[in-house]
């Protein structure tokens, strides 16, 4: 089901479709919420420090992770406090929780995992984002990364950024169910910078989406780490010419197998729901071939890793002038004040 709607949604021209009026409420729903937010209807909260969202405006995978991660690191280089904020997808609990470097995926989510190790910054799960970016501010963060943090609209912010899939877009263009969308597009031109995921392909974009009001990213493969950690990195060109499983249990797997190709290799592929939870029969495949999947599905495996099984973390990559606009656009929100020499 998840499949067959995925591959309605990313179609690049919307169809007749029954679950239009659903959408039609659920647009209309979503807006109602915005108005009250911005009318001051509803009030949204502080957290006593800059908040930052790194969010996106369709369901699925656009690179979110990657970009927080490298934001982080952006900004601990300036000097800054940085505290990391999640709802944590499907993770046990609902309430304010840390999470360290060798906390259960199960009780923190995959990607707050992957956020607290990466960044080694404190990272806190809560269902109540204002919770726990205020839980960050006490524990002494100058700044906090609220990641997927968009239509979180209680949490106060200083600075947004949308994070877009260059090959899907904006999909159809209707909003869920009928859509990929979380919200109309009608809220596109207000975030602080809007950085795309890859080369614009999609046809959703040329419309929507003038290409110079956009910061460039693309995702860069890392060298691939054996999950029982008994083996040195090994670049991915040395799996060059090899058959291997890719397995991808996150919101675009056909991202990650065009990246192991594009490095000559030989894809079985074996795409999963986005936080999958997998089960070691899932990867026994009978053949002894190398598995090789993303970081995000790693998490779930290491209980059973095994020779065979290795992950590629990704990287998030600028160019240099785009690098530097990007992190000017964001400390002007969370520290207006400028050095000597006017550099930021």
């Amino acid at each position: 089901m998840e499949q067959r709607l995925t591959e309605l949604w990313y179609r690049e021209r919307a169809r007749p479709s029954l679950l239009g009026p659903l959408a039609w409420l659920y647009g209309a729903l979503m807006r109602a919420r915005r108005r009250a937010y911005v009318s001051g209807w509803v009030r949204t909260e502080r957290a006593g420090k800059p908040v930052v969202v790194v969010g996106n405006l369709t369901v699925g995978g656009t690179g979110k992770t990657p970009l927080t991660i490298w934001l982080a690191r952006q900004l601990i280089a300036q000097g800054l406090q940085v505290g990391i904020v999640s709802r944590g997808y499907g993770r046990r609990g609902v309430g304010p929780r840390a999470v360290q470097s060798d906390s259960d995926w199960r009780q923190v989510g995959d990607e707050p995992l992957i956020l607290a190790r990466r960044t080694a910054c404190p990272t806190i799960v809560a269902r109540d984002r204002v919770a726990g970016a205020r839980a960050l501010v006490a524990g002494g963060a100058d700044v906090i990364l609220a990641d997927d943090g968009l239509q979180h609209l209680r949490l106060g912010r200083d600075c947004e950024i949308v994070v877009i899939d260059g090959a899907r877009g904006f999909g159809n263009g209707r909003v869920l169910p009928a859509g990929p969308l979380r919200e109309p597009l009608a809220r596109l031109p207000q975030p602080d910078a809007v950085v795309m995921n890859g080369a614009p392909e999609h046809g959703s974009l040329s419309a929507t989406l003038p290409r110079t009001a956009t910061l460039a990213m693309r995702l860069v493969a890392q060298e691939a780490v054996r999950l029982d950690g008994r083996e040195t990195p090994r670049a991915l060109d040395r799996f060059g010419g090899q058959r291997v499983h890719a397995v991808a249990g996150i919101g675009n797997p056909a991202r990650f197998f065009g990246e192991l190709r594009a490095h000559g290799i030989e894809v079985i592929e074996h795409a999963f729901g986005d936080h999958h939870r997998f089960a070691a029969a899932e990867l026994a495949f009978a053949d002894g071939l190398p598995v090789l999947m993303t970081e995000k599905d790693a998490v779930k495996c290491v209980a059973f890793a095994n020779p065979r099984l290795w992950y590629v973390p990704v990287a998030a990559q600028f160019s240099a002038p785009e690098a530097h606009e990007l992190l000017a656009r964001v400390l002007a929100k969370v520290r207006p004040t400028r050095v000597a020499g006017g550099q930021i």
